[in-house]
Order: C-alpha cells, then sequence, then structure tokens
C-alpha cells in the first residue's frame, strides 16, 4: 500500500477523518486552525468552513449538518449552517479533542488540556438530547474511540499511556478495561483509530511515521510507511469504504516534510464500517 496524497494541505493539526455515506464526503478537522474541512473525492470538491475555536472533532448528524467538539463544549450546526450549544462548559486551559459516534447515536467525546497533564482530561457520553455522562475523568490526551463491528467492545487510546485499550461497553458504561496492545518506546504514540469490519483496529502513530493493524486479539498484523512523521487519525471512506484517508499535523515540527498537514489516501486498504451519525 503506497499513500497518495488526497487533499493537499496545511494544516497545523489536522484530525478525525470521518466519512458520512449519505454525502459520499469526508469531514476532518484542523484542530489548531479551527477549521472544518470536506472533501468529495468523486467530484474533487472542497469546502472548508472557519468554528471560532480549536475544533476536536466534527461528525455528520442523522438530520444534516454537524456536532462538533469544540474548545468550550459541544456543538451543533444545522444544515443550513446555524450554529448552537448542545453542551457549553468551558474550562480553563482545557479543549475537546477526539470524539467518535457510537452504534446508538451517542457521541463520545474526549477533552484534554493545553498543556497535556495527566488527569487533566475526560471522556463522555453526549446523548442526543444533550444530557452528559462522564465515563473516565482521569485522562492525560483522550483519542481514538471505535466499536467493534457488533457493538459490545469498545478501543480506546489516552496516547501518552501508549496502550490501545478495549473494554466492554453496557449503554454508557464501560466494563473491564484493559490493554489490548502497546506501543513500545521509539514507534511513536497512538493517536486515532478506526474498527475495520474484519473487527481489526488501526492506529495512526503520531511521531512514528505509520500505521498499524492490531487484530481482535492484539496481534500486530500490518504496519504502513508514512512520508509524514505526525499521522493522527484514519478512517475508511469511499466506494466500498476500501479506502483508507489518513490525517496529520505540521505543529511543533522544526523541517516538516511537504505533505505534513495534508489529506493522505491508501487506495482499496481493507474494508471498513458504516459510520453512524449522531442522533441529536
Amino acid at each position: 500500500m503506497r499513500p497518495e496524497v488526497a487533499v493537499r494541505e496545511r494544516a497545523a493539526l489536522g484530525e478525525g477523518p470521518t466519512w458520512d455515506p449519505a454525502t459520499g464526503r469526508l469531514t476532518w478537522v484542523d484542530i489548531l486552525g479551527c477549521r472544518v474541512h470536506t472533501y468529495e473525492p468523486t467530484r474533487g470538491r472542497r469546502t472548508v468552513m472557519a468554528t471560532g475555536q480549536h475544533v476536536g472533532a466534527a461528525k455528520p448528524r442523522a438530520g444534516g449538518g454537524l456536532v462538533v467538539n469544540l474548545r468550550d463544549g459541544i456543538g451543533l450546526y444545522a444544515a443550513d449552517g446555524a450554529f448552537s450549544w448542545l453542551v457549553h462548559d468551558p474550562v480553563a486551559g482545557r479543549r475537546g479533542n477526539d470524539a467518535a459516534v457510537a452504534p446508538d447515536g451517542a457521541l463520545w467525546a474526549g477533552t484534554m488540556r493545553y498543556d497535556e497533564q495527566p488527569g487533566g482530561g475526560t471522556l463522555s457520553r453526549i446523548a442526543p438530547d444533550g444530557s452528559v455522562t462522564e465515563i473516565l475523568d482521569s485522562v492525560a490526551v483522550s483519542n481514538g474511540t471505535g466499536w467493534a463491528p457488533d457493538g459490545s467492545l469498545m478501543y480506546y487510546i489516552d496516547s501518552p499511556t501508549r496502550r490501545i485499550d478495549v473494554c466492554r461497553v453496557d449503554g454508557p458504561r464501560v466494563l473491564d478495561r484493559r490493554p489490548l496492545a502497546t506501543v513500545e518506546e521509539g514507534a511513536g504514540f497512538p493517536d486515532g483509530l478506526t474498527v475495520d469490519a474484519d473487527g481489526c483496529v488501526w492506529v495512526a502513530l503520531w511521531d512514528g511515521a505509520a500505521l498499524r493493524r492490531y487484530t481482535p486479539r492484539g496481534d500486530l498484523d500490518r504496519t504502513v510507511r508514512l512520508p509524514v512523521r505526525r499521522p493522527t487519525a484514519c478512517a475508511f471512506g469511499g466506494p466500498g469504504l476500501r479506502d483508507l484517508y489518513v490525517t496529520t499535523a505540521r505543529t511543533g515540527l522544526d523541517r516538516p516534510h511537504p505533505l505534513s498537514g495534508s489529506l493522505l489516501v491508501l487506495p482499496d486498504a481493507g474494508r471498513g464500517m458504516p459510520s453512524p451519525a449522531f442522533a441529536g
């Protein structure tokens, strides 16, 4: 598998690619650039929307528009672009980070401190009506979140731990959390993830210039080298959900690769699962 350039961009901190099967469009964010990007590969069409504050994730809503994990809480964009707060909860020194929509249509959204202090972040479940259940209250950098094909298991990354964790899910409860795999020192830090139709977990390695694929048993069965040092997250999209899109970052690099900050794609990398839309 050789990566290709889907969108050449200079995003400071590209993150959170999500394929919307209803529109045939990929949505991703530049967290520090306060931008939400979309890309339609069949037409080559792009859009860019400013959010006005740091945006950790943007996910499609069932009725159109987006739900966004912002610095100060969870926001909603209607299909016509009108904005409203679903959860407004500003905390000094903290921002929203990665997020994912569960099979039941709820949003699981992470936060982190700007200084990445351990214990300063959270993972919460936001129901469609805006009610919040705090799942984890003491994480550092809340990152990749995804579910097994049957919805019974959830995978989760708190990046500084170097672990990809797995746990059972019972509604809004997380049970029996344990390490699925650990990324060794020198190989980078696990960042965003996606789960494919075989139940395998693809993980982007920040400072590792690679993607890894782990089996449901935690065995490493594939490594894909990338030209950029800081891939951040990945998601399947395109026809048949067979193309793997990868967001990247250039922030903090003295001499970033020319493609750092671009959206990359690995054509025909596997087979993904449809991403549920936020039900709110």
